[in-house]
């Protein structure tokens, strides 16, 4: 029987009363509490009493980004290796706006994110007063929620909803907005212990009644393919799709946000689809008589012409948000759940039904042939040269040199889609990099974040020469805070997209992407390695191959921030290649 004492311990606490502080106080009272360690922060106007609060916290670190941008991006890198919610913070006006990419970009791939954003005072608010933007408004349609806080006494509640709303069921940005005389206004703040959130729901678990019928479509099926996406990972469910996997035989597809997710190297793995992924994953998932797709979007850079997209397979949706089920693709089970809860009820039900674990796979012999014989008839290749330095030889050789195990970041372009095809993940959240948004300038400053979040791993950005220009400011961030993060850009000197797409669809005729100096064309410009130089960082230009190997262990050795400048050719193409609104039949291969 329990006595009275342990009754009341068992009994739920009641919200704790603080000191007496100001707004800016409280508000940096409950980051502490919510666990957070590091925000990227640029001061102005209507933020500079939080920043005046950050310089007294004994548990946060305070970065400086030398652009907004830089800062959520770096929150953002913070946010995809660790799983924890990124936090930046501007001043209101332009410093807020200059966020509104991240927030966006983070909304896009359901990136755990808290966005803080300084004010205007309330009795200035709609009357177009100096650096006023209604962030509300401008950030409504790409955050999971927004706040402006108006009492202070609600900055406690405000903050822990924020943190628990970016980070489950579907992750994603939360904006803050906090008017500058809250943060000067005094209170005593009450901490809630429990949060109530009417109609927001993230317990969704599928029922066995439609994960029997998942089993039975299996039982079924000569050709099912499993195409996967990021929400494997945001379910921290890698070892639970793993365990699917080897029980049911099924060959396994990757979005370009959920590599990582299922290791690369394994012998059911056939990389990932889309675009620019392998023709034989294109192949597999279109020609499957049974689709498994979890954690996924069926977005037009995966699936092209959607209406086509595995045109007479069955397909199985499983997702934790609802809206996502039979928005881009109507399908014949769709199933809402989170995923790491449906794949461990799953592998439950399969080991009942007898489907055993096995590293020997025979299920589908005829399917694995199939496979097989796509594997061999188009690998992912290109033609090395003796001295020419080939863009895909870059990445393989980082591959081989980190043994696989460093944390990639990258911009947006070609050079994104050959780090993707020729660096091989094992491990999720090991590949960081703008897919829903496609944010140039994305890659360095998310390398900044994550090697703040990972500093015993090797972080290094892949990049290309017009992506990292974006936000080579923050170049001086990783310097002053010693952020070791490396930086390989394939500089051919050209935004190689985009030429890539003039040379196949107009004629090759250039508008406006080439980024050197127009009246020096045997000049390198801009000159990396200078620019490097005044911001304290070390910087090597490579031009010939055989100096390539030695310039990649000399940047992989050092303890600081590095930057390898590589000149590769502007004619590479990326491929394999399905133009836009076109089929897996389109594909270009040569």
């Amino acid at each position: 029987m329990a006595t009275k004492s342990s009754q009341r311990s068992s009994a739920k606490a009641a919200p704790e009363r603080g000191r007496k502080m100001n707004g800016a106080d409280i508000l940096v009272a409950c980051l502490e509490r919510e666990g957070v360690d590091t925000i990227f922060a640029y001061p102005g106007g209507c933020s500079m009493p939080i920043h005046q609060s950050l310089t007294r916290s004994k548990k946060i670190r305070t970065i400086l980004p030398r652009h907004e941008q830089g800062g959520v991006f770096a929150a953002e890198g913070y946010a995809r290796v660790t799983g924890r919610a990124g936090v930046c913070m501007g001043t209101s006006g332009p410093g807020a706006t200059n966020l509104v990419t991240g927030i966006a970009d983070a909304f896009m791939d359901s990136t755990p994110l808290v966005a803080i954003t300084g004010q205007v005072p309330q009795d200035m608010i709609g009357r177009g007063a100096f650096q006023e933007t209604d962030m509300f408004g401008i950030t409504l349609p790409i955050v999971k929620h927004s706040y402006l806080v108006w009492d202070i006494n609600d900055i406690p509640r405000i903050v822990k909803e924020a943190f628990h709303i970016a980070t489950t069921g579907r992750p994603g940005p939360v904006l803050i907005d906090i008017p500058k005389n809250i943060q000067t206004q005094e209170t005593q703040p009450i901490y809630p212990n429990e949060i109530k959130l009417r109609g927001y729901r993230t317990d969704y678990r599928a029922d066995d009644v439609a994960l029997n019928e998942l089993l039975g479509l299996i039982a079924e099926a000569k050709q099912p393919m499993i195409y996967c996406g990021g929400g494997i990972i945001s379910a921290d469910a890698p070892k639970e799709l793993l365990e699917f996997v080897e029980r049911t035989q099924i060959p396994v597809a990757t979005t370009l946000m959920g590599i990582g997710g299922f290791p690369e190297t394994h012998p059911l793995s056939l990389k990932w689809l889309g675009m620019h992924g392998t023709v034989y994953a294109n192949n597999a998932v279109n020609e499957a008589d049974l689709l498994i797709a979890i954690g996924v979007r069926f977005d037009d850079r995966v699936t092209g012409k959607v209406e086509k997209f595995c045109e007479h397979g069955t397909i199985v949706h499983i997702d934790i948000d609802n809206s996502e089920l039979n928005k881009n693709k109507a399908v014949k089970l769709p199933i809402l759940s989170d995923v790491k809860y449906a794949l461990r009820r799953t592998n439950q039900l399969l080991n009942q039904g007898g489907f055993k674990r096995t590293k020997n796979f025979t299920r589908f012999p005829a399917w694995y042939k199939q496979i097989d014989a796509w594997k061999k008839r188009y690998p992912l290749s290109f033609k090395d040269t003796p001295d020419v330095i080939q863009p895909q030889y870059v990445i393989q050789l980082l591959d081989e040199l980190t043994k696989g195990e460093a944390i990639i970041t990258t911009g947006v372009g070609q050079h994104q889609m050959w780090a993707a095809q020729f660096y091989n993940f094992t491990e999720p959240r090991q590949l960081v990099t703008s897919a829903g948004l496609g944010s140039m300038g994305y890659g360095y400053p998310a390398a900044m974040g994550a090697k703040v979040a990972r500093p015993d791993k090797q972080v290094i950005d892949i990049d290309g020469d017009g992506s990292f220009l974006m936000n080579v400011q923050e170049l001086a961030t990783v310097h002053v805070e010693g952020i070791a993060a490396k930086a390989i850009i394939l500089n051919n000197q050209h935004l190689g997209m985009v030429v890539q797409w003039e040379d196949r669809f107009y004629g090759s005729n250039r508008g406006h992407t080439f980024l050197g100096d127009p009246r020096d064309l045997n000049r390198i410009y801009p000159d990396y390695v200078q620019l490097c130089k005044g911001f304290g960082v070390t910087c090597e230009r490579v031009i010939h191959k055989k100096d390539l190997k030695a310039a990649i262990q000399r940047m992989l050795d050092s303890k600081e921030a590095y930057v390898l400048d590589v000149m590769t050719p502007y004619t590479e193409h990326v491929l394999p290649m399905i133009p836009t609104q076109k089929t897996y039949k389109d594909i270009i291969t040569e």
